[in-house]
């Protein structure tokens, strides 16, 4: 009985070919082939372990490195036919090396399986973002430090409930920042360990029959480790989720310094001003001038959170071991991957470009009795309970309130109206440098702290 031929990876099991629209609709090749890189790196890593083992002579490892390497070239000179028939970039590429180098090319799926190839084409891939991402997050603080070294004595309010507060250094807000991104740059470093475990050698799921050398293609194509379990190994997406998760983190860090930046642009706070090439206009309203790159960030943040969530429900029903569904980790994790990167290379560029209006902050910082807490804290230092000084101070506040005077505006008389324990040495309290410069310690908003604390984020930057 003659059979009509299928794809040549499977098809001697089957009677028929597959349906034209099915054939496309498990086709990956669409998005993995951006995988095509890494996937030639671990083919020659394996050829040449293969060949070490003595499974390849010599002369057909060389054979099948070469031909892999003149197919990246093609492949990087847009000359390669991506076929949806052969499914996958790894087809293509094997086909395609089968094309070049004759029946050589077929040994080079000898003692692996694309279960185990593709997992760790994913985690070569992974690996290379992550790297790309810490650098834009590196190059994003250097950019904050910088803006904080020019802004350590730039007074302006600080916030909760988005109320003022308490008066700060504009360089102090900006370090805030500067930590989040501290903890996705450890987070993501941590990340890249668990990402950096080979599964190679896994095959379907039992490991293979051939003398292997895991030890030598995990050197090869430089990992920490070897997976220690084939079916774990090749159905694991553990270090997908990880990564979507410490980006999602990332995301919502970028999220909150945009929903800042936005304010602070609007005209009911005018802090900052940014460059005309991160803004765009309307096409109605003239005078507008929109911070479009904040405003998108702040959208993107979604995207991210959305392929943590698809990659979590993808997993939380499979069956070990390798499972079709697991096609589906790609697209999600290449755009969470893509979104970070893009997200911190836009504010990179963009945070050392913005321009503060110092008066503008310092009036706000002026306003909203933001130095009420001194008050305070005065009057603990001449003796009363805290609870006391609190009520003390409310009251005085309530005061400006109503004569629309801020606590530094009143007159020494108005002020012992409120305690006798007031004194004209009061007034050095109630100014903002003076409240600024009272908070004096490791994590405080004084400036010789703010500048302290860029000190010690250069090291930080130079250690890594």
């Amino acid at each position: 009985m003659s059979v009509e031929q299928t794809n040549q990876s499977w098809g001697g099991r089957f009677s028929e070919p597959v349906d034209a629209f099915v054939a496309r609709f498990t086709a990956s090749v669409g998005f993995d082939k951006r995988l095509y890189k890494h996937d030639i790196m671990g083919s020659i890593a394996h050829a040449t372990m293969l060949a070490k083992v003595g499974v390849l002579t010599v002369d057909e490892r060389d054979a099948i490195e070469a031909g892999l390497k003149q197919i990246q070239t093609e492949i990087e000179a847009g000359q390669f036919d991506w076929r949806v028939d052969l499914e996958d970039v790894h087809m293509n590429i094997e086909a395609r090396l089968t094309d070049r180098i004759g029946i050589t090319g077929k040994k080079l799926h000898t003692g692996r399986s694309r279960n185990d190839q593709v997992a760790t084409d994913i985690r070569l891939w992974l690996r290379d973002e992550i790297d790309l991402i810490l650098a834009e997050i590196t190059r994003l603080q250097q950019g904050l430090l910088g803006l904080a070294a020019a802004e350590s004595e730039t007074i302006m309010p600080g916030f909760t409930h988005l109320q003022t507060a308490q008066p700060v250094i504009f360089g102090h807000h900006l370090l805030a920042w500067f930590e989040m991104l501290s903890r996705d740059h450890e987070r993501l470093v941590d990340c890249r360990k668990r990402a950096n475990r080979m599964p190679l050698g896994s095959a379907a799921l039992a490991g293979t029959t051939y003398p292997i050398d895991r030890e030598l293609t995990a050197q090869l194509l430089g990992f920490d480790a070897v997976g220690g379990n084939s079916l774990d190994g090749v159905s694991d997406r553990d270090f997908a989720i990880e990564f979507c998760a410490a980006a999602s983190i990332a995301m919502m860090h970028l999220s909150r310094f945009s929903e800042e930046l936005v304010l602070w642009t609007s005209a009911q706070f005018r802090f900052i001003d940014l460059p005309d090439r991160f803004c765009t206009g309307s096409s109605i309203m003239p005078q507008k001038k929109n911070p479009d790159v904040p405003e998108l960030v702040r959208g993107k943040s979604g995207r991210v959170f959305g392929a943590l969530m698809g990659l979590l429900t993808l997993m939380k029903g499979q069956p070990l071991a390798y499972n079709k569904d697991n096609q589906e980790d790609k697209e999600p994790l290449f755009d969470a991957a893509d979104t970070l990167r893009d997200s911190l290379r836009a504010f990179a560029d963009m945070v050392p470009a913005i321009k503060p209006k110092r008066e503008v902050m310092r009036e706000a910082a002026l306003r909203g009795f933001s130095t009420a807490t001194d008050l305070a804290d005065y009057l603990v230092r001449k003796g009363l309970p805290f609870r006391d000084c609190h009520e003390i101070v409310g009251h005085a506040v309530k005061y400006g309130v109503q004569t629309g005077k801020d606590l530094a505006e009143m007159s020494l008389a108005e002020l012992r109206g409120f305690s006798e324990q007031i004194d004209d040495d009061v007034f050095a309290v109630l100014t903002l440098e003076g409240s600024v410069n009272a908070r004096d310690h490791i994590g405080g908003t004084a400036p010789n702290q703010v500048r302290a604390a860029i000190v010690r984020g250069q090291a930080l930057l130079a250690s890594r």
